[in-house]
């Protein structure tokens, strides 16, 4: 009974073939070819928009820029209350500039530590004095030497009053010699001083407005 069925499934396989003989052979190796769609999908894509992939600028946070602000606008004078003074000016001044600065950095640590508001530190405009020498047989007068002075002022809001005598006398124990300290209220005076005067562009200006 096998045998016949064996003999019946062959010849129904001769009958396909010669019926369509434009079939592929079942154990014909298949052919290789070229990967043209591979370039075509490349080319593709590369003109396509990526959008936004690979950039990173706009994960940061955008910094807002700040307003310059006038140097040359005064602040407001604090006002003085019954427990705490108002604006006050510290000026150190001296002839060597470096114990000048050293002790006005001391000045402002010291406020740091004794938590005392420090608003403002700024250097004053170096004044020059010029030394004169009369001979002993004459009248004519020559320069013996020049003298620089240097000023810094350390300027404080709202210093207690308590903690004030304090303040003031550990600044009078540890300062140098050759150094002078005075303590003031700040003034619009004190606020223009710190510009250095120009006269010829005063007379230009004059000149200006007639």
């Amino acid at each position: 009974m096998t045998h016949v069925f064996r003999k019946l499934q062959a010849s129904l396989s001769r009958q396909v073939f010669v019926l369509n003989p434009t079939l592929p052979f079942c154990r014909s190796t298949p052919s290789i070819q070229h990967p043209v769609w591979c370039t075509a999908s490349a080319n593709e894509y590369h003109n396509m928009p990526t959008h936004g992939i690979g950039r990173w600028k706009y994960l940061l946070t955008k910094k807002v820029q700040k307003k310059k602000k006038d140097r040359h606008q005064m602040k407001p004078i604090v006002p003085a209350t019954d427990t705490a003074y108002g604006t006050l000016d510290v000026k150190v001044s001296g002839y060597d500039m470096t114990l000048v600065e050293r002790y006005t950095q001391y000045i402002h640590h010291l406020c740091n530590r004794l938590s005392i508001k420090v608003s403002l530190c700024h250097a004053l405009p170096t004044r020059t004095t010029e030394v004169m020498l009369m001979q002993e047989h004459g009248t004519k007068m020559f320069v013996d030497a020049v003298l620089k002075t240097h000023e810094r002022v350390v300027q404080l809001n709202s210093l207690n009053t308590t903690l004030c005598p304090v303040f003031m006398d550990v600044l009078l124990k540890n300062q140098p010699e050759g150094v002078q300290l005075s303590v003031q209220e700040h003034t619009e005076a004190d606020f223009k001083a710190r510009f250095k005067a120009r006269p010829e562009l005063q007379e230009l200006m004059s000149h200006m407005k007639q």
